[in-house]
């Protein structure tokens, strides 16, 4: 297995170098940070200013082939080469299966039986398998298929290499935006958060403080940073790209020294968040607009006449999930 619990914690060093594969990829975009948009997006602890991260303009429409990218550059040689295999419900599992087929690695991804009919075809669509299987079974299919058919399991949000490479993230806001001072990052195993965190803190930046956002129906990091070890749980929400049923172990450990907080949003909040969005020109998953959801109700305490970066994590939503969202808006 490629997955370790219990690795080092990621340096800036490390977060560099994802860096540099990262760029030097053909298949990664620079996303733009959306400058001044406060006079547009007006909130009640109004910020001195507010810049987006627009992440669901990445390549596959979410921030996960950072992290999938310096993750699928370090992986052992081995002859025959193995089959990679993975779990996601989505926006990763888009992420590994177009850089495997662009990289040329044979692939297989597992599905929870509650994961939109319309993603698994998305994956498919790059020449990728996928199965589905109760989310409750998925640890053990893949503990099947690494043991009996000697495929390596990439793990879909707890990897330090997805971490230092979505950390990668957390370095262009910095230089496009030096004078931070907070940033908003939706959360869901963690490895964003902890990677943008770790970023922003190894270079310097302590005065910056750095916000988790996680549904209220799917808080693991949230709880699993109270209690101070991995918290599990059953998670219901919109929001299916933050909603793993435990924490990442390795996300926890980056996460307890370099995140300020992680707040809860409810539902309605996520989608009226993301249709304001949505009304002003930004299209974004109830995912990728968590991180606003936050700061439109007042749950992030000291933004007022602060420099503000909120991050937009992905625009993957069919129309026919918004128009099921609407009512719930």
């Amino acid at each position: 297995m490629m997955y370790n619990p219990n690795c080092d914690l990621v340096t800036l060093n490390d977060i560099q170098e994802a860096r540099k594969i990262i760029e030097n990829s053909p298949h990664f975009r620079r996303t733009p940070l959306v400058k001044n948009v406060e006079e547009i997006f007006v909130v009640d602890k109004k910020p001195k200013s507010l810049h987006f991260k627009m992440e669901n303009m990445q390549v596959t429409g979410s921030y996960k082939v950072r992290g999938a990218l310096n993750q699928l550059s370090h992986l052992p040689n081995t002859s025959p080469p193995q089959t990679l295999v993975s779990y996601s419900a989505g926006n990763y599992g888009k992420a590994f299966a177009y850089l495997t087929s662009k990289m040329g690695h044979s692939a297989k991804v597992l599905m929870p039986t509650t994961a939109p009919h319309n993603r698994s075809k998305v994956i498919e669509s790059f020449g990728v398998p996928t199965e589905r299987w109760p989310s409750a079974e998925l640890p053990g299919k893949i503990q099947e298929y690494v043991e009996k058919k000697n495929m390596l399991f990439c793990h879909s949000f707890d990897d330090v290499r997805l971490i230092a490479g979505h950390a990668s993230a957390g370095l262009e806001i910095l230089e496009d935006c030096p004078e931070v001072e907070v940033m908003i990052v939706p959360c869901g195993g963690g490895a964003l958060l902890a990677g943008v965190a770790s970023a922003v803190k190894l270079s310097g930046h302590s005065q910056c403080a750095v916000y988790g956002v996680e549904p209220i129906g799917a808080c693991t990091m949230h709880d699993s940073l109270k209690e101070g070890t991995v918290v599990s749980m059953a998670v219901k929400t919109v929001a299916s790209g933050l909603a793993p049923p435990m924490a990442g172990c390795n996300a926890l450990r980056h996460c307890q020294p370099h995140v300020n907080d992680v707040v809860l949003v409810s539902d309605e909040e996520i989608c009226r968040a993301m249709f304001q969005l949505f009304e002003r020109g930004i299209v974004a998953e109830p995912s990728g607009a968590a991180g606003y959801a936050a700061l439109l109700f007042g749950k992030i305490p000291d933004v007022a006449g602060k420099n503000v970066v909120v991050m937009v994590t992905g625009g993957n939503v069919s129309p026919e999930e918004l128009t099921q969202l609407k009512s719930q808006s």
